[in-house]
């Protein structure tokens, strides 16, 4: 496959691979779902960024003196779904923690990181929800966050015997602590600050 470089040329209904994605050179951002292209809204908006720059700051300086480091998006992560095509799921969490280095390279993580967070916004919640989640369950991405800024509200999912268990919702006021990495302590008032 040539270069592309207008997203109007890709075939929305035909299956891609990593390799295939690596040829796109144009400005639209978007995932590769067990090699269907999925666009991604063309920029967050400011609740979204504030919360996202929030969470980058706690995750810093509570992972500055751990082993494992946190990337935020764009970070492409390509996640092992299990698929008649190897390498045929792309995406870009808003915030990860990878810990097994071997699974870090130039492009990014190739495997499922220990941590994966995503922050709802209007034009991606169900994607967010019920997509990636079936997706980085099946990958085996340890713990979930899904972050909805509207209500102020903190979804927690770990991975129990390959399926997702939901701690109860965290909500402004109260204190989250990863149950992953117990040093993870965050409050939630820091999480949605100045939005």
């Amino acid at each position: 496959m040539p270069v592309v470089t207008n997203f109007s040329d890709l075939d929305l209904t035909k299956q891609y691979t990593y390799a295939d994605y690596l040829l796109w050179q144009f400005s639209e951002r978007v995932e590769l779902i067990r090699g269907f292209i999925k666009k991604m809204s063309p920029a967050p908006n400011r609740f979204h960024q504030v919360v996202s720059q929030n969470l980058s700051g706690l995750f810093y300086n509570s992972f500055r003196k751990h082993p494992c480091d946190v990337y935020v998006a764009p970070f492409d992560v390509r996640l092992p779904i299990k698929s008649k095509k190897k390498d045929t799921t792309v995406v870009q969490p808003d915030i990860c923690v990878v810990c097994d280095k071997s699974k870090l390279d130039d492009a990014g993580c190739n495997g499922a990181p220990e941590l994966m967070i995503e922050i709802l916004s209007p034009t991606n919640s169900k994607h967010d929800l019920d997509t990636k989640f079936k997706l980085y369950e099946e990958a085996g991405v340890l713990e979930y966050w899904i972050i909805e800024p509207v209500e102020k509200m903190i979804l927690v999912y770990t991975l129990v015997n390959e399926k997702y268990i939901g701690l109860p919702p965290q909500t402004e006021g109260e204190n989250i602590q990863s149950p992953l990495f117990p040093d993870l302590k965050v409050a939630i008032i820091d999480i949605f600050e100045n939005d």
